[in-house]
């Protein structure tokens, strides 16, 4: 005797759920681009659905919708009013914002000289010195008054006794002109 076995009948997909998934996946998307406003409307509807657990994530992403609309949009009129902005921040202590500030900046202004050294100083002052000097020497490279500025700067305080910086900040002049040798005089 033989026996059969029955293929196991699938459950019907609540459409619930799978409308409160896509709902979720539409938010979720939203949320990644962004669109706060838009991730949540999509998310508050998942609340509705059958799955607890979707609805226990969703509310986490409503949560994170709720704080970015409390918080006014950054708009500047000037990108040296962006930096001056993360300047604001470094010196507040919050390098890891003022860091993307600065990012966001040379990004748009990659031979600006100002960018450049504001990075060599949050460098300096998060203690990688390799990338602060070799920052700083671009920075010098398209600014050269800068060489002055870093001189009595306090950001770079770190780097006082490191003779690389010494050799950035003051470099050799070259030979003096009075050990140039002599031309000699025209014959006419």
């Amino acid at each position: 005797m033989t026996l059969k076995i029955a293929p196991k009948k699938q459950p019907a997909e609540d459409p619930r759920h799978i409308q409160a998934l896509q709902n979720y996946e539409t938010g979720l998307r939203a949320l990644q681009e962004h669109k706060f406003e838009k991730a949540k409307t999509s998310l508050q509807k998942v609340l509705s659905g059958p799955n607890k657990s979707l609805v226990d994530r969703a509310q986490v992403h409503i949560i994170t919708c709720d704080k970015n609309l409390a918080q006014p949009a950054l708009h500047f009129k000037s990108p040296e009013e962006h930096f001056d902005y993360a300047m604001s921040i470094m010196n507040s202590g919050d390098f890891v914002t003022a860091g993307e500030h600065l990012d966001k900046l040379l990004k748009q202004q990659p031979q600006s000289d100002y960018v450049l050294y504001g990075l060599a100083a949050l460098y300096c002052l998060t203690g990688h010195v390799e990338e602060s000097l070799k920052t700083l020497h671009e920075a010098i490279q398209i600014g050269p008054a800068l060489r002055f500025q870093a001189r009595n700067d306090s950001d770079f305080q770190n780097l006082a006794e490191d003779p690389r910086f010494t050799e950035l900040l003051y470099p050799d002049p070259g030979p003096d002109e009075s050990e140039a040798p002599a031309e000699s005089p025209s014959p006419y």
